[in-house]
């Protein structure tokens, strides 16, 4: 092995556990709660990070030495807090875990928008603090996600940023923990419930089905979130006594889904059923919890702190809607520019545009369901019908395994009852999904994946094996899992060795050319023709000169023609 994939192993390994120590010290300055598991941890500590990331970058840029820092403390954090508490077999899992997950990491080939807009805003982070009117420079800087400042914190020294992709992997990482220390609570308390069923279902399907970490950019990641939201929330319903952690857990999710894609701010509306079960079974106690919880409030800080990026970055509280844009800022793009670039969005994910055609009537195809053939023929099959297939599989696969015919009768008790409630908010979320974006990548993955498990996993709590029987065959189906997972990579590595000559114990890291830094380089020839037409000094461009302008020492606003 060489010295380049030693490090990125270091670097990945020490990410891991500085993102716990900030969960830790998280939970503990909000709730003085230090009982999560590593999962849990792992996912308040990103959530802390993208909060800080944002703040932040108002101010500093950041850069190498900054980013050291923030993984110092984080170690500092994780030994101070572990040392009272330290789980060794949780310590263990946790790294089984995420060496298992890190062949993920070894990449040549990464997905086209990688070069397109995620490093350059990701690196952009890491160059320059906050500047205003961004969006203007490429459509992918008008959707700011959560994961691009994640990113950011870890341009690192020496590997740079080689480390960029270490975020996602994180966030497939502690998922995983979430849903295996959920499983093992289960065995221990000999509860083979629908909710036991429902996170094997998605241990198995974010691994198998997500294997390709260059895939994942802010769809997949949050996706994977959407589906532990989910059994957060079924565990809400179920629970005795901890519902006001679940409550935490649900906000810490939900902010961290909408970080990662303002889009998802529609699964606001799981708030709705939740707020109805509540007031139905009159636990007002927990309503009063919810507006005192310290998380519900950490929660609306972020969403404002993500919609003020938007802002800043296009004139638009929430970019590619219209009717929250402006025309009368310096730097707005405009609702008629919006407008056509949510048309473009629209076309895009209903077929009528791809990278090698356009129809030629937008607005007649995108009016009432005359999409609807082309998309079958182009899209469904066979992107949704090969999805539709791996789905269909998966769930053999696991029937096979843990159904033995019952005797039970299904009685409708107040437990299915509140989950029927969710199930139904889960088909109006599919039907959004169907009528204004039906591509995978926009949320479907998970939705359809919802609508089959939980009937499913019902099913099963109905008609289940015996104790060792179960036991067994989760050990088989959780080794055949990290065995195709593992498998499916080796075997991208294998095709990447032999299209690009990709050596990944030798070069390991992905490739990086001019082209992914022209973001930047923009913005440093706009603000270098600033400085020399300002000072009168070398060329100076008077044109460029107007398209940018300086709102306080070194702070820039890009203004749109």
């Amino acid at each position: 092995m060489t010295f380049n994939f030693l490090i990125l192993l270091s670097f990945f390994l020490l990410s891991i556990f500085s993102v716990i120590g900030y969960g830790t010290f998280f939970s503990k300055i909000l709730s003085n709660n230090l009982k999560l598991n590593y999962g849990y941890k792992g996912l308040y500590g990103l959530f802390f990070l993208i909060l800080y990331s944002y703040l932040s970058h108002y101010l500093i840029p950041h850069s190498i030495i900054h980013n050291t820092f923030i993984i110092v403390i984080g170690l500092s954090l994780f030994f101070y807090f572990q040392k009272k508490e330290l789980n060794f077999f949780s310590l263990k899992i946790t790294l089984i875990n995420f060496l298992i997950l890190f062949i993920a990491l070894l990449i040549f080939k990464t997905h086209d928008d990688f070069p397109y807009y995620h490093f350059g805003y990701s690196y952009y982070l890491t160059q320059e603090p906050m500047m205003i009117g961004i969006g203007q420079f490429n459509h992918g800087l008008r959707t700011p996600s959560s994961i691009f400042y994640l990113n950011s914190l870890y341009f690192l020294p020496y590997i740079k940023y080689f480390s960029f992709y270490i975020p996602t992997l994180l966030i497939l990482g502690f998922s995983n923990l979430v849903i295996i220390f959920n499983i093992k609570k289960h065995i221990k308390k000999k509860n083979f419930d629908f909710l036991f069923y429902l996170n094997i279902f998605f241990l198995v399907f974010i691994n198998i089905f997500f294997y390709r970490l260059q895939e994942h950019g802010t769809d997949r990641s949050a996706q994977i979130l959407i589906a532990i939201l989910f059994i957060e929330i079924f565990y809400f319903l179920t629970a005795i006594k901890n519902k006001k952690e679940n409550i935490s857990n649900i906000f810490i999710i939900l902010g961290t889904i909408i970080s990662l894609k303002a889009f998802y701010v529609l699964y606001l509306i799981l708030l709705l059923p939740i707020a109805f079960i509540i007031y139905k079974n009159r636990k007002y106690d927990l309503v009063d919890y919810s507006f005192k919880n310290s998380y519900f409030y950490a929660f609306g800080f972020l969403i404002l702190t993500v919609i003020s990026v938007y802002f800043l970055n296009t004139g638009c509280f929430l970019y590619p809607l219209s009717f929250t844009c402006f025309d009368n800022f310096e730097w707005s793009i405009g609702v008629d520019r919006t407008l056509k670039m949510n048309e473009h969005y629209q076309l895009w994910s209903k077929a009528g545009k791809t990278p090698n055609f356009k129809i030629s009537n937008p607005e007649l195809y995108l009016k009432d369901f005359n999409w609807l053939p082309n998309w079958i023929d182009l899209y469904f099959f066979n992107k949704v019908s090969d999805f539709l297939l791996g789905l269909t599989v998966l769930i053999l696969i696991i029937f096979v395994l843990f159904y033995k015919k019952s005797s039970k009768k299904i009685t409708l008790d107040k437990k299915i009852k509140n989950f029927l409630i969710i199930y139904i908010f889960i088909l109006i979320l599919f039907f959004e999904w169907f009528l204004n974006h039906p591509a995978l990548r926009y949320g479907g993955y998970v939705l359809i994946a919802l609508l089959l498990f939980i009937p499913f996993s019902i099913f099963l709590e109905i008609n289940q094996k015996k104790f060792k029987d179960i036991i067994l065959r989760l050990k088989i189906l959780i080794l055949v899992t990290i065995i195709i997972f593992l498998f499916r990579n080796i075997q991208r590595i294998d095709q990447e060795i032999e299209k690009y000559d990709y050596k990944p114990f030798k070069i390991t890291f992905y490739n990086v050319d001019q082209n992914h830094f022209r973001i930047q380089k923009n913005f440093d020839l706009l603000i270098i023709n600033y400085h020399n037409c300002k000072n009168k000094i070398d060329y100076c461009d008077e044109i460029k000169k107007k398209k940018i302008k300086e709102i306080l020492p070194n702070r820039y606003m890009f203004i749109y023609d």
